[in-house]
């Protein structure tokens, strides 16, 4: 067993099946339920590229502000990069070498002001975070579960057993999936929507937590609270939560 995460960090990593998937939504909206219930939930990005800390675009920033949690934003994404590359490539282009040890370090002072984190991953699984890691590694590492968002429509069969795969390959425990409506403005017009849910719990043998609709940073926060209250199952998550606050 790895020692790099030697002061552990409690939570669970939502990845995704792709990028643009809707993890800050689901990651937003799950950390806003919980600390609605009363639990002390912080939100971390370990490492984030695409834009620049102040703009408000960046997914620290939207995490914060859709939560209500009173943060920083740099010390929810410790490693912020303005180049719209993968990770890896977007450090390099700042002069950062990335490290997984460093990555985990620069977490654990946010972690110690929560009972629990709901962290979110840079793209999906197999995502490049340094010259030697994917984004698997840096779970694996972690030793806590993962959830996997994925999109509602065609194709996300073949995406989700994928990242299940990849996830099972470095020993990730998955609490279960997600599905995201995401950007389908009329899910009737994919008819796959209605069975790829059965499909991806019956090949996989994952469970299917539920199906999120379209939620909108932007919504108040109770309109986001309620309509994922409504549309997933909460109980794995807690779970997931309670045993590692056991195991702690």
């Amino acid at each position: 067993m790895s020692t790099m995460n030697e002061e552990a960090i409690r939570g669970i990593f939502v990845t995704g099946t792709d990028t643009g998937v809707g993890k800050t939504v689901v990651t937003a909206a799950i950390a806003a339920v919980l600390r609605a219930e009363g639990m002390n939930i912080g939100v971390w990005k370990p490492v984030q590229s695409g834009a620049t800390i102040g703009s408000g675009e960046t997914d620290a920033e939207r995490l914060l502000q859709s939560t209500g949690i009173d943060e920083r934003p740099e010390a929810v994404a410790p490693y912020s990069f303005e180049a719209p590359l993968t990770p890896l490539l977007a450090a390099k282009h700042a002069g950062v070498d990335l490290t997984l040890k460093e990555l985990i370090a620069a977490g654990i002072p946010l972690a110690k002001r929560y009972e629990a984190l709901i962290i979110e991953g840079a793209g999906g699984v197999a995502v490049p975070l340094t010259d030697d890691a994917l984004t698997a590694d840096l779970i694996s590492e972690l030793r806590i579960p993962a959830l996997i968002v994925a999109r509602s429509g065609l194709g996300t069969i073949n995406h989700t057993l994928l990242t299940a795969s990849f996830l099972r390959h470095r020993g990730v425990p998955i609490i279960g999936v997600i599905m995201n409506d995401g950007e389908i403005a009329h899910p009737h017009d994919d008819p796959s929507v209605a069975t790829n849910a059965e499909l991806i719990e019956r090949c996989s043998g994952l469970k299917v937590l539920g199906r999120v609709p379209r939620l909108h940073l932007e919504a108040a926060p109770q309109t986001r609270i309620h309509n994922l209250r409504n549309s997933i199952q909460f109980a794995p998550i807690r779970q997931a939560l309670a045993v590692q606050a056991m195991g702690g």
